[in-house]
């Protein structure tokens, strides 16, 4: 049995006594990853300078920064609330941000947290870039002396993985292939985990080490959920249509994929309405070859079956909404039958009993997904399989013959930050080489995509984005590439769907520029016709002068105001009156970006908003209810102005 402890630093004491103090540990990503044991770990070796830290891990999640000005007067509080006093924060982030690492820790990272690093020069340098896939064997090259991770405790003493056994049996899997040692397996108890069980679920004699820290735990980290922009509704709605009835869907997270599964479910609970938001959003686009010959419009009779690397509050409303309802076994055999229609009563009763409707590697959301995950009776509980990485994200290796039935009709929705007019997806790192967050399972999805002879690959993005000014994320060219462009497939703007597989470079350059922003199409098609992908007469239809934002608007706001498209299809974190502020607050950083931007709507303000500030719930929620000072004064005009905007009170 494993060596119990009530005291983390008893823990880290015997963990040195047994490996030493020049340690190699692997934590897993995101949520399992055990805070409170690692920064007692990060802050022995910092006091000692004859030890060493190799920490191989990835997406270390910290509570964002509150910035400035009217920003941090609304973070500040929301994340207080939402995180709790009780946050334990990675020593190690904290460090890295500032560029402080001590000299004899390293910290070396596949997964970034989007965006938080890339002024680290010491992340930016220790970062690997590798596929998910193919991180257990990285790590194993290199060597691992401790394994830590953060587990859930079973009735009968077992313990669970829970949310992250997407890389731990890999790993040792890949160590003893490699003839190397068992790491000492160490685990921290969070009783706010749940326990899931089935390939996740581990003897109590797994670990090595147990640590159980008496008194309440610190609440599980929970991403707060994203406004859905008109852009993204665009973008999800279509993507909707291009999910088959009875398939295999596969998710990323943030507002793209929310909304996402609000058009499915939407297709599912409320048909008719769905069919005309589609139509009013493209006329024709519903009866569309591609819609036909890949998708489809109708409510989900057969239902979904999700194989996906993370579970997130996507899959819990698509399930709670009668979508995800299709089960897979681990049966070849009884697989072809199930899906030749010859399934027998044995196969229907085991589908019944034993079968999944959601495998994932790791889950991470909100925390209603997590008291979801905790309440859910056990018969459905069984039905999520929470397994290893190399199982959900590739296709051979193991049991490729009843993946290929398991995952029929797959669709792998993901979404990237820019790509090319040559159909090159750009999803982690910008031209210069700074990574913004890591590849992560993305490549691994988009190649299965190719291998499934019925699946296909979509990539989403928005057509352009503010920074500073307004961009193009359609572009000619760009110096860094996730997704090289022989496998390009389908990708989705808010201006429409390109069917890219076995284009042409020509048929590519021009479906690419249908999907951009009337403003920059021009640039696209010079530099095409320079380049000799499209003739030197070629100019762009007509048509596509409409692509803009205030269009989109537009088409959209009658079903806004129908109630179909709420800002926060799948739940919110905020109170009502944050709701506005958040808005708010997205308009004016949206129209200061840039000296003009920011002149002309400090002078709207000061025009247009009302001397009490004109909304005291929300100015009582950002302390601006008495401005004090010049800086805060303004700050109240602004929001009034942002308000006022969003709100629909002013429009010029």
């Amino acid at each position: 049995m494993p060596q119990t402890f009530d005291s983390l630093d008893e823990a880290v004491a015997e963990i040195r006594r047994r490996r030493g103090t020049r340690l190699r540990v692997a934590a897993p990503l995101g949520l399992g990853k055990p805070h409170r044991l690692l920064n007692a770990i990060y802050r022995a070796t910092a006091a000692d300078a004859s030890a060493h830290l190799h920490l191989s891990t990835a997406l270390s999640l910290t509570p964002p920064a509150p910035g400035h000005g009217l920003e941090a007067r609304f973070v500040g509080p929301f994340v207080a609330r939402h995180f709790g006093d009780d946050f334990v924060a990675l020593d190690y982030v904290a460090a890295q941000r500032r560029d402080q690492l001590p000299a004899n820790v390293r910290i070396e990272e596949f997964y970034l947290q989007s965006g938080t690093l890339l002024g680290s020069v010491t992340a930016q340098r220790d970062y690997a870039s590798l596929n998910y896939t193919h991180v257990a064997r990285a790590v194993a090259e290199r060597g691992v002396d401790v394994l830590v991770q953060k587990v859930a405790r079973g009735a009968n003493g077992d313990f669970s993985l829970s949310c992250n056994p997407d890389l731990s049996f890999d790993l040792l899997d890949a160590l003893a292939r490699d003839g190397k040692p068992r790491p000492l397996l160490v685990a921290e108890v969070d009783p706010h985990l749940p326990f899931l069980g089935g390939g996740a679920a581990v003897p109590a004699d797994w670990f090595d080490l147990v640590i159980d820290v008496p008194g309440p735990a610190p609440r599980l980290f929970a991403l707060p959920r994203a406004p859905v922009s008109d852009a993204d509704y665009s973008i999800g709605l279509r993507a909707s249509a291009l999910v088959r009835d009875g398939g295999t869907l596969q998710i990323g997270i943030g507002s793209l994929s929310d909304a996402l599964c609000h058009g499915l479910i939407l297709r599912h609970t409320r048909n008719a309405e769905y069919r005309l938001l589609l139509e009013g959003l493209e006329p024709g686009f519903a009866q569309s070859p591609l819609v036909r010959a890949i998708g489809g419009l109708g409510p989900f009779e057969k239902g979904l079956y999700g194989a996906s690397e993370l579970v997130n509050d996507g899959f819990m409303r698509l399930r709670q909404a009668g979508v995800l309802v299709r089960r897979v076994l681990d049966d070849v055999e009884a697989m072809r039958r199930i899906e030749s229609g010859r399934a027998t009563a044995e196969d229907r009763a085991r589908l019944e009993a034993e079968g999944r409707w959601l495998d994932g590697a790791f889950y991470l959301g909100s925390q209603d997904l997590y008291d979801w995950l905790r309440a859910m009776p056990a018969e459905q509980r069984a039905g999520i399989g929470m397994t290893r990485v190399s199982h959900i994200n590739e296709l051979y290796g193991g049991n490729e013959a009843l993946e290929r039935l398991q995952r029929k009709d797959a669709r792998f929705f993901n979404t990237c930050m820019m790509m090319t007019a040559l159909g090159a997806a750009v999803s982690d790192a910008l031209e210069d080489g700074r990574v913004v967050s890591g590849v992560g399972g993305q490549y691994n999805f988009v190649a299965m995509a190719h291998a499934l002879h019925d699946a296909r690959s979509i990539l989403m993005l928005r057509a352009a984005r503010q920074a500073g000014r307004r961009c193009s994320n359609v572009l000619w060219n760009y110096g860094h590439a996730t997704i090289p462009r022989h496998l390009r497939d389908i990708a989705i703007t808010e201006y429409g769907v390109a069917d890219l597989r076995h284009a042409s470079d020509a048929e590519c350059v021009e479906r690419m520029v249908a999907l951009c922003d009337a403003a920059y199409q021009p640039v696209i098609v010079g530099k095409a016709r320079r380049a000799g992908k499209l003739p030197k007469g070629y100019v762009a239809s007509a048509d596509l002068a409409d692509n803009r934002p205030e269009r989109l608007a537009a088409r959209l706001r009658p079903y806004r105001q129908m109630g179909l498209l709420p800002d926060y299809p799948l739940g919110s974190d905020f109170t009502p009156v944050e709701e506005r502020i958040v808005r708010a607050l997205g308009w004016l950083r949206e129209n200061t970006a840039g000296v003009v931007g920011k002149v002309r709507t400090i002078a709207m303000a000061l025009r247009h908003s009302p001397e009490d500030g004109g909304d005291r719930e929300a100015m009582a929620r950002m302390q601006l209810e008495e401005p004090f000072g010049k800086g805060a004064w303004l700050q109240a005009k602004l929001l009034a102005l942002g308000l006022q905007r969003t709100d629909g009170k002013i429009r010029d």
